[in-house]
């Protein structure tokens, strides 16, 4: 990635002065309402959605959120700024409209780096006034597609030690303990991917002033390292239903790791279907 996706709240208040840009909130309904940045819209369903990666579910998926980005007014002439409470607290959900963005080939997007936190804490403006965007027409193309893993292309990987099927799910879900972060019992197995590595999603980040930022390059490629990932590793992140991992792709990508992707159906998907290997219990 030549030019960052990670905007600061100062990059962002010069920006959005300079040209077009579309603010998407996307937090719950309540936080949006007790305070946003300025003309934001909020798409909580960002978050909450849950795919399938079936053709009939990523034509759902498409549909969906093209709609409703066009809504928000993206025509492809405005850059989408998506922002989340924070780095950390929002499992990865502003990452994983930057995800969705991109593999509707949207062209130009940023995340808020520290999301709404650093946002106050450097004392931007705030607004709890509604918002009411002139709905666009939302360009689809398909140059995001290859970034976007089937159950096909999973299986495939498994038989293939070249790439690394990373784990990115809290340390109860990779160690069988729970099958999500709704309920232990929310999907019918707990386990893991066979031959899967893992890195929690948290490694990623670290504290700072202004809240949980992302590492740097640097210190990023280090905790790669730790699951045999260089900068030319085809990487395939997987977690419950792609945020996490959403968190880590653009991580990863920021840091210069060339192919990364994203089995966005997850564990939440692959899980329920018992034709599908796992491991189970603890990791070996």
């Amino acid at each position: 990635m030549s030019e960052s996706t990670l905007i600061s709240p100062a990059e962002l208040a010069v920006l959005i002065e300079k040209e077009p840009c579309v603010l998407i909130d996307t937090r719950d309904g309540e936080s949006y309402a007790a305070g946003h940045l300025p003309g934001a819209v909020n798409m909580h369903d960002i978050f909450t959605f849950l795919a399938t990666s079936s053709a009939e579910g990523m034509h759902e998926l498409t549909e969906k959120f093209a709609a409703e980005f066009g809504a928000a007014g993206l025509s492809g002439n405005e850059t989408a700024i998506i922002y989340e409470q924070s780095m950390n607290t929002g499992f990865g959900q502003s990452c994983r409209g930057f995800f969705l963005l991109q593999f509707l080939g949207y062209p130009k997007i940023k995340v808020l780096h520290g999301g709404y936190q650093a946002w106050t804490a450097e004392e931007m403006p705030v607004s709890t006034d509604a918002v009411m965007p002139t709905p666009k027409e939302f360009p689809v193309t398909d140059t995001g597609h290859s970034l976007m893993l089937d159950v096909a292309d999973m299986q495939k990987a498994i038989g293939d030690e070249a790439i690394v099927k990373l784990d990115v799910r809290d340390v109860d879900e990779w160690i069988a303990d729970s099958s999500s972060p709704y309920g232990k019992d929310f999907c019918p197995r707990k386990g893991r991917l066979p031959g899967a590595k893992w890195i929690e999603w948290y490694r990623m980040m670290k504290p700072s002033p202004e809240g949980p930022m992302f590492k740097s390059k640097d210190e990023i490629m280090a905790e790669c390292a730790t699951a045999g990932i260089t900068k030319s590793t085809p990487v395939y992140i997987y977690c419950f239903k792609g945020a996490r991992a959403s968190n880590t792709f653009l991580a990863l990508k920021e840091a210069g790791v060339e192919d990364v992707r994203i089995y966005f159906g997850s564990w939440n998907e692959w899980s329920r279907d018992p034709a599908l290997p796992i491991e189970e219990g603890l990791p070996y």
